[in-house]
């Protein structure tokens, strides 16, 4: 009885402490539990203020993108605002550069015109010089000069018009050209020669020779010279020099005719040398072909007669009178 006693003694132990210590278990477990607990409210604070902070962040990004965007859109818009001030600018200096190019044609239309009028102009000048020199005076280098300056002023001007001014140009120059140092010229020269020939005219007339002579003639021929008498052939010593000086005198008048181109003013002083020519030297067959030389110089035109003189100069003014009538 002794030995079966201590048995449940034992046994109710084991049941007090099994309870304990499942309660401790449990105790254990729900500390753990709630420290697990708020561990995890924790990290989930934690989460959320992270999760917070970046969506702030992320707002905040995106109003600044939002700002950034319709900074862009403005940007953008002052752009396409500033392109299209650009463009118009653009086409405005366009437009100006078109009515500038226009000025410029016009401008230098003009301009030309005016070029060529001035050479024009030049050219009638020259022209006109020329055939001045040419029927008043008889200066041929003088105009075949002022033709060569015309010349060159028309092969200057490129316009078509003045094609058929150059080919009359050209015949008239190749006219004057023709008549080589001029006849005033060569009128002058034949008038000098003719003047100096004077001397070799003999002052009485030429006697036979003496072996067809009469035996008086040779018997008085030592003592007296004997030829025929002419009333018009002066003797006199002064006679003959006073009637001399009247024929250079009017020699000299014939010249000056001559430089005028004074063709009745050549005529009548070369008539009254003629006269003065009887009254100096008895006949004779020198004589007779001086008068001759004389009445031929005395009816050379002093003027000659040039068909293509002064064509150009009247196709010029016709040209400039078909431009200024409307």
């Amino acid at each position: 009885m002794n030995d079966v006693s201590p048995t449940p003694t034992h046994r109710s132990r084991l049941r007090w402490v099994l309870p304990l210590v499942v309660l401790g278990a449990l105790c254990a477990a729900g500390w753990f539990g709630w420290r697990a607990w708020q561990t995890w409210q924790q990290q989930n604070t934690l989460a959320r203020s992270n999760a917070s902070q970046e969506l702030s962040a992320l707002r905040d990004s995106m109003d600044a993108l939002r700002s950034d965007q319709r900074n862009n859109a403005r940007s953008l818009q002052d752009a396409a605002a500033t392109n299209r001030v650009l463009r118009d600018e653009v086409l405005g200096l366009g437009q100006r550069s078109a009515l500038l190019e226009d000025n410029l044609a016009k401008l230098a239309d003009s301009s030309h015109q005016g070029a060529q009028a001035v050479r024009r102009e030049e050219a009638e000048l020259l022209l006109s010089q020329a055939q001045q020199r040419l029927v008043y005076a008889g200066d041929i280098d003088g105009a075949r000069r002022l033709y060569a300056l015309a010349a060159e002023v028309l092969q200057n001007t490129d316009s078509a018009d003045y094609l058929n001014l150059r080919q009359a140009l050209i015949q008239e120059r190749n006219a004057i050209d023709a008549l080589g140092p001029g006849i005033r010229a060569s009128t002058a020269e034949q008038l000098s020669t003719w003047t100096t020939s004077l001397e070799t005219l003999p002052d009485q007339v030429a006697h036979a020779a003496d072996a067809e002579q009469p035996w008086w003639q040779q018997l008085l021929s030592p003592l007296v010279q004997i030829h025929p008498s002419d009333s018009r052939v002066l003797v006199a010593r002064s006679e003959r020099m006073a009637a001399n000086d009247a024929l250079q005198i009017e020699l000299s008048l014939a010249r000056a005719a001559l430089e005028r181109g004074d063709e009745q003013g050549w005529q009548q002083a070369l008539d009254r040398a003629d006269g003065w020519l009887l009254r100096l030297w008895p006949e004779s067959p020198q004589r007779t072909q001086h008068r001759n030389q004389l009445r031929a110089m005395r009816d050379t035109a002093l003027r000659p007669v040039i068909p293509e003189l002064g064509s150009t100069l009247q196709q010029l003014r016709a040209m400039r009178a078909a431009k200024e009538s409307p």
